[in-house]
Parts: structure tokens; C-alpha cells; sequence
């Protein structure tokens, strides 16, 4: 019997942490391509994409902030590319949905429904700040909501279907994992699924193991053979959660937008660090890493060929 292949995504900038929190986080075009090509070269299938503005830091969801480093990954590495239509929670719909729309890739990220996104927290480790956007977005997200209405993910489910684009679909909780049944029912949505389930964002599921036993058994139940799961632990609980799911037969998702660490108290110093350490905890377990091919026929997408960049 073959065993099993574990896809290890990597999301390497995100729009959660802020330039000051970490010297290693990627910003410009460069560091972007860079961290996506090392993270895919130490075994990541599949690569998670935010944009920066490479002067501030400051999250940018237009596509010509995406353009440059898409290409020198297309053409560097076999990677999986996803794009994010999460962007930032301070962003519009449409604004969001751009660079996906656009550059048409085999994944797009997708936020299963409208949450309390609390980052605010982060203020008390973080008191120093290089730029002046960072304390007010940090701040702001005290009264703000992560807008993902039905509507919403209708929109994006449509626009990007017509592309051949499958789903990262992003579960920060139990209704979530409803929410895509309800699309499925509908034929908004076709299997396999990508379920992403995120653990310890404030406003979303908690990161205790029971947690990640009920999202799994929440998901098993109502979508049987039809999807394919895996698990992002936000900070510290990264490797735990992780090592939690590939045992349970799950994927896992790593890299500096979900944790900037590494170990206590240790910042990770790549996103490449990440992926090795998830890919000791496969290994140990006697397990292989999926590539970037194997991972494109365990989630059906349409191949690195047919997108638009």
C-alpha cells in the first residue's frame, strides 16, 4: 500500500503581522518571490500569496503589486501558486477578488463567512513601530468586522469558477464548514473541497485539541470522501496543531503569515524554516511529502499551465 502524501501549503507574508514585528517578514517583490521559492524548495506543494507595498509594508491587493514576483515563481519553481481573495479586512469585496480574477490561478483562498478579526492583542507585545499605518490597523481591528457575506462568497466562487480555479476555503469555525455545505448543496461549489480549518485567530474556533478533533469530525460528517482537510494554527500552537492533524490524516498549512516562530520565544528566520519543520514531523511519522504534482492530482486543479501569468 502506498502511504499517504501530505500537502504542506505555505502562506509567506499574509496581511496579520506587521513589518516592526519581524525583520524576516517579506515585503517587496523580491523578498516575496524569494520566501515562496525557498519555502517550495524545502517542500512545500503549494504557496499562499498576499502582496505588500514594498516602501510600508502596508497589504496591497492590487494586481499590479502581485505581477512581479508571480512571474519569477512561474518561472523558478513547479510550486502550486494561491492567491489570496482575503486580502486584508479592511479591503472591499471587489478590491479582494482582483488578483485572483485576474491572473486566473490553479487556488484561490476563500473566507467562509463574516468574523470578529481580532489583531489588536498583538499591542501588547508589539509597542514600537517603523511605519504609521501599523498601530492604527492593529488597533482598528477592535471594532472591525471581516466581511463575508453570502453574497460575497457567491461572487467569488462564480467569478473564479469560470476560470478553473479551485479553493482554498478558509473555516475559522463550525458554521463555516456549514456554510460551504450549503454552496455544495447548491452545485456552487464542486468536490473535492480544500478545507483549510484555522485555529487561535481571536473571533474563530479556539487551538485546544478538541478544537481540531470537532472541525475534523464537523467536516467528516458532511462531506465524507468529497474533501480534503487541512489545519493552520495561528502563533505559537503552529507545529502542535500541525503535528495534530497529520496524525488524524490531514494536510498542513505553515509560514509567516499564520506564525512569525519558530520555537519559544525563537523567531523563524524563513519561511523555509517552517516547512522543514513540518516536513520532520511528516517524515517522523512515516509519511511522505506531497509535490507540487502530487498535489495537484489530490485536489484536481487545472495545472500550472493554464493561468494567466
Amino acid at each position: 500500500m502506498a502511504k499517504r502524501k501530505v500537502v504542506i501549503t505555505c502562506a509567506v507574508t499574509g496581511a496579520i503581522h506587521t513589518p516592526s514585528m519581524s525583520p524576516h517578514l517579506p515585503v517587496t517583490p523580491d523578498e516575496i518571490a524569494e520566501a515562496a521559492i525557498g519555502a517550495a524548495e524545502a517542500g512545500a506543494a503549494i504557496v499562499h500569496l498576499h502582496a505588500r507595498d514594498p516602501k510600508t509594508g502596508k497589504p496591497d491587493q492590487s494586481p499590479e503589486a502581485f505581477e512581479p514576483f508571480l512571474k519569477v515563481i512561474k518561472q523558478r519553481s513547479n510550486c502550486v501558486v494561491n492567491l489570496t481573495t482575503g486580502g486584508a479586512p479592511t479591503m472591499g469585496i471587489d478590491e479582494r477578488l482582483g488578483p485572483a480574477a485576474h491572473f486566473k490561478p490553479e487556488v484561490a483562498s476563500l473566507n467562509m463567512g463574516s468574523m470578529n478579526f481580532g489583531l489588536y492583542p498583538m499591542l501588547d507585545r508589539f509597542k514600537t513601530f517603523q511605519h504609521d499605518w501599523e498601530q492604527p490597523y492593529l488597533e482598528g481591528s477592535r471594532d472591525r468586522i471581516f466581511k463575508n457575506t453570502f453574497a460575497d462568497i457567491e461572487h467569488i466562487l462564480t467569478t473564479c469558477a469560470e476560470n478553473g480555479t479551485r479553493f482554498e476555503v478558509e473555516c475559522y469555525d463550525i458554521g463555516h464548514l456549514y456554510t460551504l455545505s450549503h454552496f455544495a448543496d447548491r452545485g456552487v461549489i464542486k468536490p473535492p473541497f480544500f478545507v483549510q480549518s484555522v485555529f487561535g485567530i481571536l473571533g474563530g474556533i479556539g487551538q485546544h485539541p478538541e478544537d481540531v478533533q470537532h472541525m475534523k469530525r464537523t467536516a467528516d460528517r458532511l462531506f465524507g470522501d468529497d474533501y480534503r482537510w487541512s489545519v493552520l494554527g495561528a502563533g505559537r500552537n503552529q507545529m502542535t496543531i500541525a503535528a495534530q492533524a497529520i496524525a488524524l490524516g490531514g494536510n498542513v498549512r505553515v509560514g509567516l503569515e499564520d506564525s512569525l516562530w519558530i520555537g519559544p520565544g525563537r523567531m523563524a528566520e524563513s519561511n523555509a524554516q517552517q516547512v522543514l519543520k513540518a516536513r520532520q514531523i511528516i517524515e517522523g511519522l512515516g509519511l511522505d511529502v506531497a509535490t507540487p504534482d502530487d498535489a495537484r492530482e489530490i485536489l484536481a486543479l487545472k495545472g500550472g499551465d493554464r493561468v494567466n501569468f
